[in-house]
């Protein structure tokens, strides 16, 4: 196969994993094509939403020199309604754009359905190593709701293979750094050691 045919087969094979994902976005209730959830229309309110979209932006255009690197991803932590889905979604789906295969992951929607699921072994397999070895993954809402032994041994499972393989995570979560080390060490200091923090805090 010559060189041509072998580069369109491969960006067609790219294309389709990434309409694939488009449509994993949609079932989780995300349009993509449609989502307003972008940097422009992300409202500064003050000094830590401001910095918090910078350093998204500034993520988005430097991720190609740090992907490979111990600190290539994100974490964006703040109280309800600061944004920080907002900034996560709006940064995959720019990567989406750009065919970077980012696999959303609504933390208690797909938490509750791998523990309903946990006596299928195949199924267990096969989805946890879906997060695992996804491109990019992005953790929405992060330790949402009540959490026990099985949610925490869960997510260890996903982010320290990440971790160990420097496989890129964004993450939102209304845990800060501080709170995440003190809930549970093992994945919290597995995203300290990886992550860009953006805090967020909604004043009224």
């Amino acid at each position: 196969m010559q060189q041509e045919d072998r580069q369109s087969l491969a960006l067609s094979c790219d294309c389709r994993e990434v309409e694939k994902l488009k449509n994993e976005w949609k079932y989780s209730g995300i349009n993509v094509e449609q989502s307003t959830h972008t940097f422009s229309n992300y409202e500064v309110w003050n000094t830590a939403s401001r910095r918090a979209k910078e350093t998204a932006v500034a993520y988005y255009k430097e991720f190609y020199e740090i992907r490979g690197k111990r600190r290539n991803s994100i974490l964006f932590c703040g109280q309800v309604g600061s944004g920080k889905s907002h900034l996560s979604i709006g940064l995959a789906l720019n990567f989406l754009k750009q065919r970077i295969k980012v696999v959303y992951m609504p933390y208690r929607d797909v938490i509750t359905k791998i523990k309903q699921n946990m006596i299928d072994c195949e199924y267990y397999t096969r989805t946890i190593s879906k997060y695992q070895l996804c491109e990019v993954l992005l953790i929405d809402d992060l330790f949402k709701g009540k959490i026990n032994d099985s949610d925490i041994n869960i997510v260890f499972e996903i982010i320290n293979y990440r971790y160990l393989n420097f496989l890129p995570i964004i993450v939102s979560s209304e845990f800060s750094i501080d709170r995440l080390l003190a809930f549970d060490e093992g994945v919290g200091s597995r995203i300290y050691e990886s992550v860009t923090c953006c805090y967020l805090k909604r004043i009224a």
